[in-house]
């Protein structure tokens, strides 16, 4: 026999019992035993939201609390009764199970010691949306309408405060977890990805929502085959030991197998209220004056006796201790990072770090910082990552990891944000310099001449170096110069060609190779002889002048008559 929960988990003092029903129901059905981060020593809440505070991707929005079945799943066809709990089916709709398979692949490619699996992505998209509201998405992946949580506005749920303007929700006043799988938008706008690659990022897209997912999953170098991170992942998502295990549940059933169903016929999840779009051909809650959308209001819930324990006796909920001054954080700060300049291709010397502040102004230790590389650039942290999320230590503080260059030059930015909070971010300036060379010389000293209307024969070799090391990428200019003193590019003697074979006098795009050397191109002699010079210069001011000249041919003296 399968539990069924008819409808979504409501946070709050007021539905405790809801909770611990659903986490007798697991233990009672022989859901999987494998040990929970809740488990351990570690404290964590047990069927009530925590404070804004604590973040969460969904903002600790209530979620779905149907449980699979016991018996595992199978393909239609192959047993004559499709494993079902309540309204809930084992299938998956085709394009959500493309888009959570598609996401485990990204992340194997990118961030392969994760080890996400998609089957988590599923469990997690089963139990915050019932994949989509049954698969109901268009050709692309996206909702043909939004899917809401509830206003999170304090009234059984938690408080946050507008942060996005309700570009995404609809909402200026107060934030409402969004899409497929509950980002809220402040958490959004920090891991929003582009999965479908249409060019947008769109929490109601099951491929955008999906490997945001993961990627929010994967943060703080998470290996997700060990059980222990696993549950902190997941924890992550939704601070609550019930979504926890609910989350687990299906995750095993999923791993178990599933199958493939057509978009738009799988069961929706029930009890949709709090606020959830009511998806297609249902009516949709009208918006109020203020802009903002009220929820349908729901019945309130019968007073129930409080649930039997397994194994006998009753379970009591114990109020949330309101965190103190000390335990609440106010803020993230720079902590002393100095400028941030680098060359193309090396690592930034400086490190950027933050600190973490409670309301009092001290330090506040194990706060999720998001560290952000933003802006017109290629560089990355250690391991390519353009994101990376830490733990700030005793001290409050956090230190990102190395920043390295690419070869994009310029400035962009780098932030460092409160995981999943509302709170000003910390922006950093950084700067990406071109290669440089203080010195450049000619690797031989042949002499370089050539007839008029000719080529010279010997190709110009030079050598970069900076500080005595080798100069690899250095951007140099050649021009044939007049003999003034102030040089201009000269219009006569030795000269270029250009890719349409025109003359050209000067040449921009030549670059250094990885040893330092620029072999220049083909070099042609006009009918004016004379001595003219080839100025060289570097990203950096290192110049050599090299001399060229045009002569005609010595002629060879007339043979001596014989002698009479």
């Amino acid at each position: 026999m399968a539990a069924q929960f008819g409808r979504r988990l409501r946070k709050g003092a007021t539905t405790t019992a809801v909770a611990a029903v659903a986490v007798a129901a697991l233990s009672a059905s022989g859901a999987p035993g494998t040990p929970l981060v809740g488990d351990s020593s570690d404290p964590q809440p047990t069927g009530t939201a925590p404070s804004p505070d604590s973040g969460a991707a969904t903002g600790n929005s209530p979620y779905y609390t149907d449980l699979p079945p016991l018996n595992t799943p199978d393909k239609p066809g192959t047993s004559t009764n499709l494993p079902v709990t309540g309204s809930a089916e084992s299938g998956i709709p085709a394009s959500v199970l493309a888009a959570y398979k598609k996401a485990e692949q990204n992340l194997a490619d990118s961030d392969a010691a994760c080890r996400l699996p998609w089957q988590l992505l599923a469990a997690i998209g089963k139990v915050e949306s019932g994949h989509a509201r049954g698969g109901r998405v268009d050709a692309n992946g996206t909702t043909f309408s939004p899917i809401l949580g509830p206003v999170l506005d304090g009234r059984g749920f938690a408080m946050i405060k507008d942060t996005d303007n309700g570009v995404y929700d609809g909402d200026s006043t107060h934030d409402r977890a969004v899409g497929p799988m509950q980002f809220i938008p402040s958490t959004w706008a920090t891991w929003g990805q582009d999965g479908n690659g249409d060019g947008r990022k769109d929490p109601n897209n099951i491929y955008d929502a999906a490997l945001a997912a993961g990627r929010y999953l994967c943060a703080g170098s998470r290996d997700l085959s060990v059980a222990a991170d696993l549950d902190r992942a997941v924890l992550s998502y939704n601070h609550s030991d019930v979504y926890l295990r609910t989350v687990r549940s299906w995750f095993d059933y999923y791993k178990r197998g599933t199958h493939e169903i057509p978009d738009g016929t799988g069961a929706v999840p029930s009890g949709l209220g709090g606020g959830t779009d009511p998806g297609p051909g249902r009516p949709t809650p009208s918006p109020s004056p203020s802009g903002t959308t009220k929820p349908k209001p729901k019945p309130k819930p019968e007073p129930s006796p409080a649930p039997s324990k397994p194994g006998g006796g009753t379970t009591t909920p114990s109020p949330k201790p309101t965190p103190t001054p000390s335990q609440t954080l106010a803020g993230v700060e720079n902590a002393g990072t100095g400028p941030l300049t680098a060359t193309a291709g090396d690592a930034f010397a400086e490190r950027i770090k933050v600190r973490a502040r409670n309301s009092l102004g001290g330090p506040l230790a194990r706060v999720s910082v998001t560290f952000i590389v933003a802006g017109d650039t290629d560089a990355a942290f250690t391991g390519g990552k353009t994101a990376v999320t830490l733990l700030t230590g005793a001290d409050g503080t956090v230190t990102a990891p190395v920043l390295k260059a690419g070869e994009t030059t310029g400035k962009f930015t780098v932030r460092a944000v409160a995981t999943g909070r509302s709170l000003p971010a910390v922006t950093y300036s950084a700067t990406v310099t071109a290669r440089r060379a203080d010195a450049i010389i000619r690797t031989d000293d042949k002499a370089l001449t050539a007839a008029p209307g000719t080529e010279f024969a010997d190709t110009v070799e030079v050598k970069a170096t900076y500080k005595d090391a080798i100069a690899s990428g250095v951007a140099v200019t050649a021009t044939m110069i007049t003999d003034a003193d102030e040089p201009a590019e000269n219009d006569k003697g030795p000269y270029f060609k250009d890719a349409d074979g025109k003359t050209v006098r000067t040449l921009t795009d030549l670059t250094t190779d990885a040893d330092g050397i620029l072999k220049l191109p083909k070099i042609y002699a006009d009918d004016t002889e004379g001595t003219y010079k080839l100025r060289l210069t570097t990203e950096g001011g290192a110049t050599v002048v090299i001399e060229l000249r045009i002569e005609a041919p010595t002629a060879s003296p007339a043979p001596e008559p014989p002698a009479a």
